[in-house]
């Protein structure tokens, strides 16, 4: 029995980039629906983006992170 360590370091850098990926994808899905929140202390900047433009971001990220784990679950099943 012999390992293929290619193939092996192959899938450890696929599955790491996606994973880190998917991360990335609902960490700036938050930060873009944090936008919506109202400022409550006098001294806070303002906001970046617009209420509908934060959460369009984020529905953006979010379809963006959930095609990537469909896809992963469909290479499995398949």
């Amino acid at each position: 029995m012999s390992i293929a360590w290619g193939s092996l370091l192959v899938v450890f850098i696929v599955s790491f980039g996606s994973a880190v990926a998917v991360v990335v994808l609902v960490a700036f899905a938050l930060v873009a629906l944090s936008g919506r929140a109202t400022a409550t202390t006098p001294d806070s900047r303002p906001a970046l983006m617009t209420a509908g433009t934060g959460t369009a971001v984020a529905g953006v990220c979010l379809v963006a992170a959930a095609a990537i784990v469909l896809y992963g679950l469909y290479i499995i099943v398949a």
